[in-house]
């Protein structure tokens, strides 16, 4: 049986639900001839609300709670907006941006949103957004697709989960994450509609405040957000941007 969940209300009783019976601490098995690291990740998974609760509401992973706790919080997506999801493999924040906007078109007296979404790795289509699997966005060659796909259309929201793959050294990784948010501001202040809003993942660095500052630039609040969905343990954290002050000129 395929359990549907409509409304904030069904979501909120969903999250903060005690644990019963049926979701009682599962020890993991068949662990002979698995690393350490890889008997820890499946402790975890089995021991995350987040990963069952996925599940049940037919999101692909996790990380869609992420998205709906900013959106709850700050209203960055509506219906009819257009969308960018940068960094959307395997597909779950697009699900959540095709839901929140009505680009499924299944809330017939609301207006039909649009979501593009553009990864480097290929994923499952999403019903309702326009897929780009195996594109880097970084690149010119991808940032002018997605460019003719909008066809002139102002974006509403763009939002960013991309995080390089980590080096293990730690100024590496965090100059590296810190370029991809910038490659994303850029991309958005000059493809977004005014009173627009900008979503990118940030790992906790100096950098962090510099880029916040660059941010508030452009937009009239900036808030630093860690949602509850987000492993007590990392220290990936949120920029989330409202209110675009307008198009920006190209020399600026």
């Amino acid at each position: 049986m395929r359990l549907v969940f409509t409304g904030n209300f069904v979501f909120k009783r969903l999250l903060h639900a005690n644990v019963g019976a049926n979701n009682a601490k599962q020890q993991p098995r068949n662990l002979k001839g698995r690393s350490k690291s890889s008997q820890e990740w499946l402790t975890r998974q089995l021991a995350d609300p987040y990963v069952e609760k996925a599940r049940m509401m037919n999101y692909r992973c996790r990380s869609a709670f992420k998205l709906l706790e900013i959106d709850d919080k700050y209203g960055i997506l509506r219906p009819g907006d257009t969308v960018l999801d940068c960094g959307a493999a395997p597909g779950s924040w697009t699900q959540v941006a095709v839901e929140r906007t009505n680009a499924n078109g299944k809330q017939e007296k609301a207006p039909l949103g649009a979501v593009f979404s553009i990864d480097l790795l290929h994923f499952h289509a999403v019903p309702g957004a326009t897929i780009f699997g195996g594109m880097d966005f970084t690149t010119s060659k991808a940032q002018q697709r997605l460019r003719e796909s909008l066809n002139e259309r102002r974006v509403n929201c763009v939002l960013s989960d991309m995080a390089p793959n980590a080096t293990g050294v730690r100024m590496l990784d965090q100059e590296s994450i810190t370029n991809l948010c910038y490659e994303v501001l850029r991309f958005a202040l000059a493809m977004s509609a005014p009173q627009a809003h900008l979503v990118v993942k940030v790992w906790d660095n100096g950098d962090v405040p510099k880029l916040e500052r660059d941010m508030l630039r452009f937009y009239e609040k900036v808030k630093r957000v860690k949602p509850r969905a987000s492993r007590g343990d990392s220290a990936e954290h949120f920029l989330v941007a409202r209110g675009f002050k307008g198009p920006v000129d190209s020399s600026t």
